[in-house]
């Protein structure tokens, strides 16, 4: 498995590009299109999905260039599926914006397996940022969307936040994975469960 990060999206959020030697996955579309797609035919990797974590605008606004550019498959959770073609429900029109992404190829549910070439991505659904928010696994890795940051958590104050499935989410998914388990955010720096486990204040008070 191989696995290229691309950082300058909106609000800094991060897209990944993850593959073997067959196939390969974009998880989140918020960062510009360019760099992706140059990144992907230099190195003939063949996109079979764009998984999207949750349905906030910063992590869906290149949907559509990037399934026009790739062919792949749109995946999102089934709950924030109507998020994508809602300005008011994600978030796009906080910035004075009525950003409309098409409606999802597909839909996921907790504990899917998302097979693509040799690789097995695992469904975990996180609710707390959004009804509908996802973290994926695959292998030792967790790309973890806006429910788990480098010494913190996503927010809960917009659409389908929730508090209390936040709690219930890190309680019963993310603080059983493995300490080992490396962690790759929708925004910022990368860690692993273990230092999280160790440093996070909001884990700390749970």
């Amino acid at each position: 498995m191989e696995m290229k990060c691309f950082d300058k999206g909106i609000f800094g959020s991060n897209c990944y590009v993850v593959w073997d030697e067959t196939e390969g996955v974009i998880i989140d579309a918020g960062v510009p299109e360019d760099k992706i797609v140059a990144f992907i035919n230099e190195n003939n990797i063949k996109i079979k999905y764009i998984i999207l974590t949750h349905g906030h605008i910063d992590h869906i606004c290149f949907t559509d260039i990037l399934k026009e550019k790739t062919g792949a498959k749109v995946l999102i959770h089934t709950e924030d599926n109507k998020m994508l073609a809602k300005p008011q429900l994600n978030g796009s029109m906080l910035l004075g914006q009525s950003t409309i992404v098409s409606q999802a190829d597909e839909t996921v549910k907790d504990q899917d397996i998302i097979q693509v070439g040799n690789l097995n991505f695992e469904v975990l659904h996180t609710p707390g940022h959004s009804q509908g928010s996802i973290c994926i696994k695959v292998e030792d890795k967790l790309f973890s969307g806006d429910t788990l940051f480098c010494l913190g958590c996503g927010r809960t104050d917009l659409y389908g936040g929730n508090q209390s499935e936040m709690d219930k989410s890190f309680k019963e998914k993310l603080l059983k994975l493995d300490n080992n388990t490396k962690v790759y955010p929708g925004h910022g720096d990368s860690t692993t469960i273990e230092f999280e486990k160790q440093n996070n204040s909001y884990i700390r008070s749970l």
